[in-house]
């Protein structure tokens, strides 16, 4: 087992890593940039190291600043927790030139999925359902009209790197496609520095779907079900849960089995998600493989009661899987709410400092956060401060637990998703588990005109 594991990243997913750390008995180094000096996950980690100026570029993007904190403070291993260099390769192949081993998959398969493209041909030799669309990227705009009328209209134009809703647009007609392969080619150049695009069919209003997966270097892979994530705002998730409302425990089964198969196809180990859209019909598609720890992982540890930032660290010391899949069993059911510091009604960003701040409590609630009392909230980066998460003995109880904590969470100074939260909850779609993609804008077009959300108390 390591001695020592340097976290490449900060927030709450860094204290998350700790916690997990502290438990197996290991040593840990936090990495903070200077806007950062004063956050929890430099308080309680054994060692820290400023690597840059507060710009991610300068600091939790800077590879060789990574790397020299670990060699300089003799750490064995690296985590690099989810977002920034999570699913970069160029990291994996550097930690293993300097013999730091990487808590994630290798390098190969990282390039591998991350290269939507690819991925989408090695899926489906792999047996895996996905979309129509193009086999590679589409270089001209008269490729793209070729592809789109071939499977027919609307489309999706999305990036071949990269993810979270950049780099993607849906065309509904043969006019709007040069423009929209152009923008999304520019933006993704622009956030991934590469600008390559593909096309494939795009699902109206389709659930979002993902399964969890654990693969060894020993050639197991088992599966912890999975998470509905389809309450989600320009492709950014802001609520999800476990088990889907939608999945009975035979298609469970199934596309479980579907997955284990497509991880051992590409020699998958460590954590990892592959997502789906699911059509008003039941059928799945398969949309991208994560290669990282999720934001959302901890509904599926609160259903299963396996900790997966643990078994990261197990799997990438060598260890073998400590569970075969006869011994996952799906308890009760778990929502997670992301909350962000942004104005509930126009969604802007809101940094500044927390005056005051207390979490809930009570049965079946989980917290994690970068947030304190006096804490400051930096606009340099994303702006979700904390994941509220409950279990329940059914989807019933976990609603109702999730909005009494939310409405005794205390968090002064600035503004939070927590308002829109609570209406979510209390909206008739969503307690009847009627999600798609599209749940949003239906949501947001039901609000009362000059209506207010629901504030905490």
């Amino acid at each position: 087992m390591f001695k020592k594991i340097l976290i490449a990243n900060r927030g709450e997913i860094a204290m998350r890593i700790i916690f997990a750390c502290r438990e197996l008995g290991i040593k840990t180094v936090a990495v903070w940039s200077e806007a950062d000096e004063n956050s929890l996950h430099v308080r309680f980690a054994d060692e820290d190291v400023c690597i840059g100026p507060a710009r991610s570029a300068d600091s939790y993007l800077n590879v060789p600043a990574v790397i020299s904190a670990a060699e300089i403070t003799g750490a064995d291993a690296i985590h690099p927790g989810y977002g920034f260099l999570s699913e970069s390769a160029y990291l994996a192949e550097v930690c293993e030139a300097c013999h730091i081993k990487f808590i994630g998959p290798d390098p190969q398969v990282i390039r591998l999925m991350g290269d939507k493209a690819r991925a989408r041909r090695v899926m489906k030799k792999a047996g895996v359902p996905i979309l129509p669309g193009s086999d590679g990227p589409v270089e001209s705009e008269e490729k793209a009209l070729k592809v789109a009328k071939e499977i027919g209209f609307p489309v999706i134009v999305k990036a071949t790197n990269g993810g979270g809703g950049r780099g993607m647009r849906v065309v509904r007609n043969a006019s709007e496609l040069p423009h929209a392969v152009k923008t999304a080619q520019r933006e993704a150049e622009a956030a991934f520095g590469v600008g390559d695009v593909y096309i494939e069919k795009y699902v109206e209003a389709p659930r979002h779907i993902e399964f969890q997966i654990l693969g060894d270097q020993h050639g197991n892979v088992i599966h912890l079900g999975e998470r509905e994530c389809s309450i989600q705002r320009r492709h950014q998730k802001l609520l999800e849960e476990s088990p889907s409302p939608a999945l009975s425990d035979k298609v469970r089964r199934k596309m479980g089995g579907i997955v284990i198969d497509a991880a051992k196809a590409v020699q998958y180990t460590n954590a990892g998600t592959f997502e789906f859209l699911m059509d008003s019909d039941g059928r799945f598609y398969f949309m991208e493989a994560n290669t990282r720890l999720q934001v959302e992982h901890p509904v599926t540890e609160m259903v299963t009661g396996i900790d997966i930032v643990k078994e990261q660290i197990r799997i990438a010391a060598g260890e073998r899987l400590r569970f075969k899949q006869g011994d996952v069993v799906f308890t009760g059911h778990s929502i997670e709410c992301r909350i962000n510091a942004e104005d509930p009604e126009t969604f802007v960003p809101s940094p500044g400092i927390i005056h005051a701040f207390s979490a809930p409590g009570g049965p079946g609630v989980r917290v994690e956060t970068l947030a304190h009392s006096e804490c400051t909230i930096s606009p340099y980066y994303d702006s979700m401060i904390a994941k509220i998460i409950v279990h329940g003995r059914d989807r019933s109880e976990a609603v109702a637990r999730m909005r009494r904590a939310l409405e005794m969470t205390v968090i002064e100074g600035i503004k939070t998703s927590i308002p829109l939260h609570l209406n979510i909850l209390n909206d008739p779609a969503f307690i009847a588990g009627k999600l798609s993609t599209s749940f949003m804008e239906q949501f947001l077009a039901r609000r009362p005109k000059g209506g207010r959300l629901a504030e905490a108390v």
